[in-house]
């Protein structure tokens, strides 16, 4: 289940990264784009790449990018930008899921 999501996530951030580049409103909502979508491509491949090994921190990971690139994706599609205020919650999500994923590898 961690590759499906991780596959659909991957494929949302080509996506968003498409419209950042060819029909964003503005520069600010293009770099939205581009910075949500890198985050959560990059996180896609790393869940799939680690999920076998640290499948909680696979998962964390899938979520941190999901809740940090979609409130960039709704800031550029013009939500609020106090939503900008969720996006370390992600961040902090990542960052964590990270760490698990350095302690199942490190463990014996």
């Amino acid at each position: 289940m961690i590759a499906i999501w991780a596959a659909l996530s991957a494929a949302l951030a080509v996506a968003a990264g498409a419209f950042g580049a060819h029909g964003a409103a503005s520069p600010q909502a293009a770099e939205w784009l581009k910075t949500g979508g890198i985050y959560q491509l990059i996180h896609a491949v790393a869940a799939i790449a680690i999920m076998s090994v640290a499948r909680g921190a696979a998962a964390m990971l899938l979520v941190g990018a999901a809740i940090f690139a979609a409130t960039l994706y709704l800031m550029a599609l013009g939500a609020p930008r106090w939503l900008g205020a969720i996006t370390p919650i992600g961040g902090s999500l990542l960052i964590a899921g990270w760490l698990w994923a350095a302690w199942a590898y490190w463990r014996p």
